[in-house]
């Protein structure tokens, strides 16, 4: 009998000294893998390009925040931390010195992270990245709101009681691993939720209403967030699992490609994920009912098409869009599938708000090369030969062709604004080309 109870002890000890033990290779190996799937070194990489150095600046409402340095540096980095120092981090928003880390560290996701993965993650961290000596920056965001101390007063009202993650009773184990990325390591709500006024997702997942994954509700650089959800103009409605898949692992499909930051999460992090969780996201993403179940749905038309092919270029935006677009996009608005994205019924050009678009055809985008899709293709900027009145009216021409419906009008003063904004973000060169075409 007591030695059954001594074997039993000794079990015990070494399975906590195992689940202590962070430097197994698979464990590490676990680590990065899902150090790809929540995309850390989208914001954490630094200006000069070191993985994981930090100091790349983000725009917030509220000023530029400065990620930190997440390398195992014991000076400059999170070499000290312990794991418990580590989840807290990464789960509550708790830096190693007490301070609250601000919010676009996307702690209120994170918290959702399993144990078993977060002691993978820091194994990774501790044992798989290379110390780098580079000091954090303050971020640049002026009194009072400068302050640490009122954001633990944000965290205990609007994250309080985010839990680990399980699944629901009886849940389908395809949706459960896509809902835990989602709503976990993924952090997606993190843009494509809208945000309330004091600035916390209105929603953390599908439980808290139909805000979640709704799109967001202010552009962010420039950009904005599309609707995840299954509304039939502006989200995924439209869209059947494998489109969807196909878009997450190579940034493209029939119906759009990816452009601002989305672009650095497929080339970053989404490409490098399983077959299975790829899968398994599109899976959840496809099972999430519409924001608004009467919305109304796109239907093909082909009479300005026709009107082109007749050389009728008479309506606003029609002669700039068959200058500068038609080559790629063609007079129907078809595009060229998976290499020149179809304007005709893409969610990016049905949303109400145009802020993507305009920020396009001012500077254009690329396409990343990825597995799968391995050419790169770049659109380029109009901005510097169009002015804010030619850019509205071509905008608005693919907002209302080809049975595209979009709600409002674009004007002159929003192009503007957003040249303005893509401009003081881009720098003093930029901005003499930005304008030119003014």
């Amino acid at each position: 009998m007591k030695q059954g109870l001594l074997a039993l002890l000794l079990s015990v000890v070494a399975g906590y000294a195992s689940a202590e033990d962070h430097t197994g290779a698979a464990l590490i190996q676990r680590g990065e893998y899902l150090a790809r799937a929540g995309d850390c070194v989208a914001c954490h990489t630094a200006p000069s390009g070191q993985a994981f150095a930090g100091g790349l600046p983000m725009a917030t409402p509220i000023g530029t925040v400065y990620s930190t340095n997440i390398t195992p540096d014991k000076q400059t980095g999170i070499g000290d931390y312990s794991y418990d120092d580590f989840q807290k981090a990464v789960r509550h928003g708790v830096a190693k010195n007490g301070d609250t880390l601000y919010p676009a560290m996307p702690y209120p996701s994170y918290a959702v992270v399993s144990d078993e993965d977060m002691h993978a993650l820091y194994a990774y961290f501790m044992h798989g990245v290379q110390p780098v000596v580079h000091p954090n920056r303050d971020s640049d965001i002026p009194w009072p709101l400068s302050m640490r101390w009122p954001l633990a007063i944000w965290r205990g009202v609007f994250a309080p009681d985010v839990q680990a993650f399980t699944p629901h009773s009886g849940e389908d184990p395809q949706l459960a691993r896509g809902r835990y990325l989602v709503e976990g390591l993924g952090h997606c709500g993190a843009c494509h939720t809208p945000r309330s006024i004091t600035l916390q997702e209105k929603a953390l997942n599908d439980d808290q209403g139909s805000d979640f994954l709704a799109g967001s509700s202010a552009p962010v650089d420039g950009w904005t967030a599309n609707n995840l959800r299954g509304d039939s103009r502006d989200g995924l409605g439209r869209w059947s699992e494998d489109d969807l898949a196909q878009f997450l692992r190579t940034g493209r499909n029939k119906n759009t490609a990816v452009f601002g930051g989305m672009s650095d999460v497929v080339e970053h992090s989404l490409q490098h994920l399983s077959e299975e969780d790829i899968k398994a996201i599109a899976a959840y993403l496809k099972s999430l009912g519409a924001k608004d179940p009467d919305q109304t749905g796109f239907s093909a038309d082909d009479k300005v098409a026709k009107a082109l092919w007749a050389g009728d270029d008479s309506k606003a935006g029609a002669a700039g869009y068959v200058d500068s677009c038609a080559a790629c996009h063609k007079t129907d608005g078809s595009g060229y599938t998976r290499f020149f994205p179809a304007l005709r019924g893409n969610p990016v050009v049905l949303a109400d708000d145009p802020t993507s678009l305009i920020h396009i055809v001012l500077t254009g985008a690329t396409l990343p090369g990825v597995k799968g899709a391995p050419t790169a293709i770049t659109m380029p900027g109009f901005g510097w030969r169009m002015n804010d009145r030619q850019v509205a009216d071509v905008v608005n021409f693919i907002r209302t062709s080809w049975g595209n419906s979009a709600a409002k009008s674009v004007t002159a003063k929003q192009v503007a604004e957003v040249r303005k904004q893509v401009a003081d973000k881009q720098g003093s060169v930029d901005i003499e080309t930005l304008s030119a075409g003014r």
